[in-house]
């Protein structure tokens, strides 16, 4: 056990797919994966280990922004030795050329976000990807006929802002879209030295204001469950 997730050792499988929101985790590990058991719901963060085609995996959640996902994904890394997370998430795109569930599978995430310092001493304002994730899940998404971005995001620290226009730091970088964890994940594992990638759909399109809803948010992305779940089998043969 960790401080904030309750599951016992060898109850977390060395690939951990991690949604944002609990919901989705169980909506996924539900649907799509077999032979699943809660291991920890600690302030109803659910984690959850099963198998998928015969791989096993573990789904759970991250909360929301670099604090939350880097306490997470450190107790992963660092007490469960939990060798790639996969952060699968919604982002909202920059760009009015996207299309709502677009999906990008982001090479480097930019922040304004203090985190990297605080956490790993490390000064720099952006991380890549970490390991070979995102080089798998480029080739499962062509092997599955999947249409995929590439390309950097934003991971920004508010939500809400007062300030209309595009930060600064996504316009100079020519970022597709916004979240808020990706950041912090790909920090860890740098320190760490341990796998990450970041595959998100576009839920809403900042610009022009499309959005899908909050229901559709926790049950519609099928899609990039599935290209996730599929990239697991190869990297879990990888390691």
């Amino acid at each position: 056990m960790s401080i904030h997730i309750a599951a016992k050792n060898g109850e977390i499988a060395p690939v951990v797919l991690m949604p944002g929101d609990p919901l989705r985790a169980k909506f996924i590990a539900d649907k799509m994966m077999k032979d699943v058991k809660l291991v920890s719901s600690t302030r109803n963060i659910f984690f959850f280990t099963g198998n998928y085609n015969g791989t096993r995996l573990s789904i759970g959640a991250s909360g929301m922004g670099c604090p939350s996902i880097g306490i997470y994904s450190h107790e992963l890394y660092a007490d469960y030795d939990v060798q790639c997370i996969i952060r699968i998430g919604t982002c909202g795109g920059y760009l009015e050329s996207l299309n709502l569930y677009d999906l990008i599978n982001a090479d480097t995430a930019y922040s304004e976000s203090t985190f990297a310092q605080l956490a790993c001493n490390y000064p720099e304002d952006h991380f890549k990807q970490q390991g070979n994730a995102y080089d798998i899940i480029n080739s499962t998404a062509k092997k599955l006929d999947i249409p995929i971005l590439n390309g950097p995001i934003h991971s920004g620290d508010a939500f809400y802002r007062v300030e209309k226009s595009l930060p600064k730091i996504a316009t100079d970088n020519k970022c597709l879209a916004a979240e808020m964890e990706a950041f912090a994940l790909f920090a860890n594992a740098k320190l760490f030295k341990k796998s990450a990638a970041c595959l998100l759909t576009v839920s809403d399109i900042i610009p022009s204001k499309k959005q899908i809803s909050a229901d559709q948010r926790e049950k519609s992305l099928d899609v990039m469950a599935k290209l996730a779940l599929e990239s697991v089998i190869e990297i879990d043969r990888s390691l």
